[in-house]
């Protein structure tokens, strides 16, 4: 559609119910993309809000989110800039140096850990103030079993076996320091390839958390599968990345890391059961085998008796799966 020798074109969606367009000046050449999140609930009011505020937050920190020009919260729109179409999961599956573009990435997302931690206000977040043992078990562990292992595979009802290794999961990964930024879906689908750098998208769900939460989520990105051999090198680079930053607290984070990581994993497979099973998005069913394997390779190699019942469920489903 163009009006006003401006050519607006929408985009695909992806899985959340916002829109998004791009608006193109057939003179400039300059582009810019419109989101629109219409305010009907009280929760997207206060993601709209948790929208504009992170953002300004971040893109004061000089971090790499788009500049918004302009904004109108009652109706839900937004203006800003254009970074493009290359999503970091393109720019790994295509290149024969992807490593170096995931080395970036990382190194991205420690600084906007560290950075975007000083001055945060709680006020902002629109879903829940910190990244909590309430947030684990409600919108991960609880969405595992009840949009994956109930509504999406159909197994039964009632799971009373799975509250104590949940509650175990739980508190060990809540021993993690709780005072960095979390983005809470680092994944590489809201990571783009942008200029000689990268940028950020998707922030709105920002809180306090640990570091490990958003580590994870990279490392263990269904959509790009990342190698073994890869996750450890860039395990490492990570580790080295926080060793000068708090020597100190490299201990703590190697233990509660892979906890954090079995409760993304948890998320991960709720989100694509109920995107493809409740709103009709298939497109995501084809990353729930590889989703199921890693939650079941995590499980064996933290390796936790405690966590055993849930393993080997979770062996078996990965299994089946994968048939």
């Amino acid at each position: 559609m163009q009006v006003n020798n401006f050519i607006f074109n929408p985009l695909a969606g992806d899985g959340s119910i916002r829109v998004f367009s791009r608006l193109s000046s057939s003179d400039t050449g300059e582009s810019f993309m419109v989101m629109e999140n219409s305010p009907s609930t009280d929760f997207l009011i206060k993601e709209n809000f948790a929208y504009i505020m992170i953002c300004r937050h971040l893109f004061g920190k000089g971090l790499p989110v788009p500049e918004i020009y302009s904004h109108d919260l009652d109706n839900g729109w937004f203006i800003m800039e254009d970074m493009g179409d290359i999503k970091l999961q393109d720019e790994v599956l295509r290149s024969k140096n992807s490593l170096l573009v995931l080395e970036k990435a990382i190194e991205l997302l420690f600084k906007m850990q560290t950075l975007g931690a000083d001055g945060f206000k709680k006020e902002w977040c629109c879903q829940t103030e910190v990244y909590d043992r309430f947030v684990m078990k409600r919108y991960e562990s609880d969405y595992f079993r009840d949009s994956f292992l109930t509504d999406y595979l159909g197994i039964k009802d009632e799971w009373p076996e799975l509250e104590e290794p949940f509650e175990h999961l739980a508190r060990i990964a809540s021993l993690a320091d709780c005072r960095y930024f979390l983005h809470r879906d680092f994944q590489s689908r809201n990571i783009m390839v942008y200029g000689d750098g990268l940028g950020i998208l998707d922030w709105q769900g920002g809180r306090i958390g640990p570091l490990g939460y958003d580590l994870a989520s990279l490392l263990i990105d269904p959509y790009i599968n990342i190698s073994s051999q890869k996750k450890r090198h860039l395990y490492g680079q990570y580790l080295l990345l926080l060793k000068k930053h708090d020597s100190a607290g490299a201990g703590s984070f190697e233990k509660c890391f892979p906890y954090l990581a079995i409760q993304r994993n948890l998320q991960i497979l709720g989100a694509f059961a109920r995107l493809t099973k409740v709103l009709g998005k298939v497109y995501f069913k084809q990353y729930i085998p590889p989703a199921a394997k890693s939650l079941d390779l995590l499980l064996d190699e933290t390796a936790d008796p405690k966590l055993s019942l849930l393993s080997q469920l979770v062996h078996n489903i990965a299994i089946e799966l994968a048939s």
